[in-house]
């Protein structure tokens, strides 16, 4: 379980993310909702995913969902370069993270 809540925690992160890119557009009361929101159930999470897997591995699987999502994001959302570059990027975190799971 501890692996579904380290999962959940990245995918909330990328929603914090997004939300700290909306408040750099527009601080409103929702994109602050959003960015706060986003971070609170992400830390939340992690912390909680942490009680069972180990600091290190839990914390780059989290920064690599993170970093994985938040670059989907920007490149589908928010206009930002799809480069073949950015995408070899993308899947040397995918395999990485994948690496530290089979290790683990």
């Amino acid at each position: 379980m501890a692996w579904v809540y380290l999962i959940i925690a990245g995918l909330f992160e990328v929603v914090g993310v997004i939300g700290l890119k909306r408040v750099s557009e527009k601080d409103n009361f929702l994109n602050n909702v959003i960015l706060i929101g986003g971070f609170i159930a992400s830390f939340s999470l992690l912390s909680t995913a942490m009680k069972e897997i180990p600091l290190s591995v839990a914390y780059a699987v989290w920064t690599g969902i993170g970093t994985l999502g938040s670059t989907v994001v920007g490149m589908l959302f928010f206009k930002e370069s799809k480069s073949w570059i950015r995408l070899a990027c993308i899947l040397g975190i995918v395999f990485s993270v994948m690496g530290l799971k089979l290790v683990h």
